[in-house]
């Protein structure tokens, strides 16, 4: 089978994508199994988001080299593309197997409750193109 190679790097940028998935529920089961019951829910739920941010920044950082040397602007791209993505995923899944409430939903993007989701989101968008610019991977 031959595939493009810009397909290629669509299949290998989703791949990457996907593996943030089981991250961010191990990190939840950490916050809310071990983490709430030890310092609380208020200090709990930062200290969750920024290990997030840090756990989807080195995977990104890792991983990157798999996809090779592209232009600034096609990690741009991918980081944009995993940003929708994300996104996507948490309100489907929340609505339509969590059965959560769009209020609820909408909480996690409060950083005045101390949610840094808004910060993860943000590492997420940006990982691709600071990653590869520091690894020289960009074009």
């Amino acid at each position: 089978m031959n595939i493009r190679r810009g397909d290629a790097i669509f299949l290998k940028a989703f791949a990457i994508w996907v593996s943030f998935i089981p991250i961010a529920i191990l990190n939840g089961l950490i916050r809310e199994r071990i983490l709430v019951p030890m310092i609380g829910h208020r200090f709990a739920l930062p200290l969750s988001g920024i290990s997030c941010a840090s756990l989807f920044f080195l995977l990104t950082y890792l991983a990157l080299p798999w996809l090779g040397t592209l232009k600034v602007v096609q990690y741009r791209m991918i980081g944009l593309g995993w940003f929708v993505m994300t996104v996507l995923f948490g309100f489907l899944f929340g609505r339509l197997v969590a059965h959560k409430s769009w209020g609820e939903l909408f909480q996690a993007y409060n950083i005045l409750t101390g949610n840094l989701w808004l910060l993860v989101m943000a590492v997420i968008a940006v990982s691709p193109s600071i990653a590869a610019r520091s690894r020289g991977l960009i074009e």
